[in-house]
């Protein structure tokens, strides 16, 4: 057996679990050696000790931090589901893996003073262990309400001609489950209306739910009906209060007091072609210091937002309520009122802007070797769409752009192959996952699905972003600044286990030893890139992943591969920007607007968590937008076929993306082939009982389109195509037990006489 360490009082296991158990919240394995008082020499037989007792479980390691599983974070955000025999309000975290903890833990509400929470509302608390263990496990205050509980259904109202209607929900989950809205109940709400309503089950258990309705919210014949269930149906607020739009019209162009001048220097903005804003500008040059040789000096100036949205003013309290812009193919719901976000914030060509700017010098390795910000007054040469800058630098400029060639884009290009040759030898997660865009008709109705061409001006933009990001949060650690990291955790151990298997069925290994790190999963992208898997296995490993958040604790970005990193370069739509400008503005005494002092961890954990929910928000708005959106252009195509891919797989059935479009949908399991289908989750499969034909995540598959439901973006597919056999694997399969057997042999024949036609 080997021995920890030649130290007589080293910790034992016990005693490391014991101290883990004790913290609150998470520890690090600096917290453990200096409370057991080891020093360097230790640390391996530390570290190794760690390494177990994760491998088996005891302790979790999430955020390169240690905590006992099934335990909870000082702040969090919880759902209020109930009283206990007290009345009192029991919360569970919103978050929790129920395979790897079993049932969430319950939370103890504390009396409550400002903040009136009730059951259903999701809230953001601070958590502590609790005395009480009866009822719940922990104790907590509410920091902040974040959703009020959903009382209302939303749905389109259709009017009957006797009077009253019916309500068709926009829930996916309530596809076919219409209520009855008994006549005097319509709140003089119109045909095709969106509407909230309360509802009541039917009497005695007959016909359909009733409901009355309490709000009218927008028809649907509007242009901008799609967005506007979305943004009802999530409570994104849309609406900014007057006070908010006083202070924004009030706002005024800082002068040039206190600024640098670089008016001079030859910025230019690089955006998409229908882009509103222009908050970010680039400027590049070789460096003339001659012991950096063939290296380059790097501009790049955002839009001063801090100088207009002050600390404490309603604009910063509207825009952290909002967290981040929404955006829709039909509209965009701003974090900013258009006075702020599109007028003085917007870099416009041959106009002086207020900005902060970042100098770095990278040397011709790529690697940035210095840096500095500043604030400054900027006068951008010229602005640019990225195909506009890919077609000047490959030969066809136009009027605007031919000028810019020599002196200003050849240097941003150069600057790039030497940045890309750095990102290459970091190696960053490359996942292959392409993004479709939906173009609208002048009537917001879709005109076609596209999938934009990544050109070499996307990257070269997003490289100066990233170096511009990495300096924020490089010189706010230096100079203990607190600030909001953007962080991305490494997979979850059960995730890459399940993904090892899984490769396991492909011939594909993924080595168990050493620390995981992207460039493990790019090597297995880059096995399979060319083949018929490769869909299949960037789907999975995409899925293996963590959720990129915001939090004020920073333990890395592992998708970027970089050990700190915040977002800087878009305070007009994100307020982790914002946060991060004014800590920059703190730090170097850079004028009024700065990061105030009672900004602290805490606070700004508490600020990180309510904006990481906002964006998750966000995120799902946009994407039910998107699919109601295709259920719209897909209606009038019921009956037809289409190929695409195996998205997902799930015991309900096999979900469905389309080539052409990217549309979603369902196909039943009840509905596929005429026997019983076993889903298999470590091979993300179904798996047909008696003769193993196989559908598996990523397979192409023809379908036919059997229903639509354009309110909730809804489609149900037939499945036409064969799956695949693997006959060595049939006989590989373990004997089934009797009752099992003669359960799906039941199920099997009930779905006699429903093969599909082909």
């Amino acid at each position: 057996m080997k021995r920890t360490s030649t130290k007589p009082n080293f910790p034992s296991k016990a005693d490391i679990v014991t101290f883990i158990g004790k913290q609150p919240g998470k520890v690090g394995t600096r917290e453990i050696a200096r409370a057991f008082g080891l020093k360097n020499a230790d640390r391996a037989a530390l570290k190794r000790i760690l390494r177990e007792l994760a491998d088996d479980g005891t302790v979790e390691r999430r955020r390169k931090k240690l905590h006992r599983p099934g335990t909870l974070p000082h702040v969090l955000m919880a759902d209020i589901t109930g009283r206990d025999r007290d009345g009192e309000l029991i919360a569970t975290p919103t978050e929790w893996d129920d395979d790897a903890h079993g049932a969430a833990p319950k939370i103890h509400i504390q009396t409550l003073r400002k903040a009136r929470a009730g059951v259903g509302d999701r809230a953001l608390v601070r958590v502590e262990k609790s005395d009480v263990d009866d009822q719940a496990r922990y104790s907590a205050r509410v920091i902040k309400i974040i959703d009020r509980a959903k009382q209302r259904t939303l749905g389109i109202f259709r009017a009957l001609s006797g009077g009253g209607g019916r309500l068709s929900p926009i829930d996916k989950k309530q596809v076919g489950r219409e209520l009855t809205v008994p006549e005097g109940a319509t709140g003089d709400a119109e045909d095709g209306d969106l509407v909230a309503v309360e509802t009541a089950p039917p009497r005695r258990g007959l016909g359909l739910a009733t409901a009355r309705v309490v709000e009218r919210l927008g028809s649907i014949k509007s242009e901008k009906a799609v967005s506007l269930i979305a943004i009802n149906a999530h409570g994104i607020p849309h609406v900014f209060p007057s006070a908010v739009l006083k202070e924004a019209e009030a706002a005024r162009a800082p002068s040039a007091g206190g600024r640098e001048d670089w008016r001079k220097v030859p910025f230019i903005t690089i955006d998409p072609a229908d882009a509103k804003d222009h908050d970010d500008a680039v400027q590049a040059e070789p460096d003339p210091d001659p012991k950096n040789p063939g290296g380059f000096v790097i501009h790049v100036a955002i839009a001063d937002v801090a100088s207009y949205v002050r600390p404490g003013s309603a604009l910063d309290h509207e825009a952290r309520i909002r967290g981040n812009s929404v955006y829709f193919p039909d509209r965009v719901v701003p974090m900013l009122p258009e006075r702020i976000s599109n007028d003085l914030c917007s870099l416009r060509p041959a106009e002086d802007r207020a900005a902060l700017a970042v100098r770095m010098v990278v040397g011709a390795d790529g690697r940035k070797r210095s840096h500095t910000f500043h604030r400054v007054l900027i006068r951008s040469a010229a602005k640019l769409s990225y195909q506009q800058a890919q077609r000047a630098i490959d030969g066809w400029a136009d009027e605007v752009s031919g000028p810019l060639i020599g002196t200003v884009l050849e240097p941003l290009y150069a600057v790039y192959r030497v940045l890309k040759r750095a990102r290459d030898e970091r190696a960053p997660l490359d996942l292959d996952i392409p993004e479709r865009k939906i173009v609208l008709t002048a009537h917001n109705t879709v005109d076609r699905v596209m999938t934009p061409e990544r050109l070499d001006s996307h990257r070269l933009i997003e490289e100066f972003m990233i170096l511009a990001n990495v300096a924020a949060a490089e010189t706010l650690e230096k100079v203990r600044v607190p600030l909001i990291y953007r962080v991305h955790d490494e997979p979850d151990m059960e995730r890459v286990n399940a993904l090892r298997e899984f490769l396991k069925t492909l011939d594909i290994s993924l080595p168990k030893a050493g620390a995981l790190r992207a460039e493990q999963f790019n090597h297995i992208l880059q096995r399979v890139k060319g083949r018929d898997v490769e869909k299949l296995v960037n789907e999975v490993v995409l899925r293996t992943q963590a959720q990129a958040e915001y939090t004020a604790e920073n333990y890395g970005h592992f998708g970027l591969n970089l050990r700190r990193y915040a977002h800087f370069t878009s305070p007009i739509r994100r307020y982790a920007d914002l946060v991060v400008h004014r800590g920059l503005i703190r730090a170097g005494k850079l004028g009024d607007g700065g990061l105030p002092e009672t900004e602290d961890l805490q606070s700004l954990n508490e600020v990180s968590a309510a904006i990481s929910a906002t964006e998750r928000r966000a995120m799902k708005a946009e994407r039910e937008t998107f699919d109601r959106l295709l259920a719209h252009f897909l209606a009038d195509r019921v009956g037809a076929t289409f190929q695409g891919h195996i998205s997902g797989v799930t015991r309900a059935g096999l979900f469905v993306k389309l080539d052409d479009t990217g549309a979603d949908g369902l196909i039943p399991a009840r509905t596929i082939g005429n026997e019983y289908f076993r889903y298999q989750e470590d091979q993300h499969a179904l798996i047909g009982n008696n003769s193993g034909e196989t559908y598996r995540l990523g397979d192409a598959v023809t379908v036919k389109l059997v229903e639509a439901a354009p309110v909730a973006g809804a489609l149900r597919f037939e499945l036409l195509s064969e799956g695949r056999y693997d006959r060595r694997k049939q006989t590989e399969r373990p004997p089934r037990k009797k009752d099992e057997q003669s359960r799906d042999n039941k199920q099997g024949e009930k779905r006699r006489g429903k093969k599909r036609h082909r």
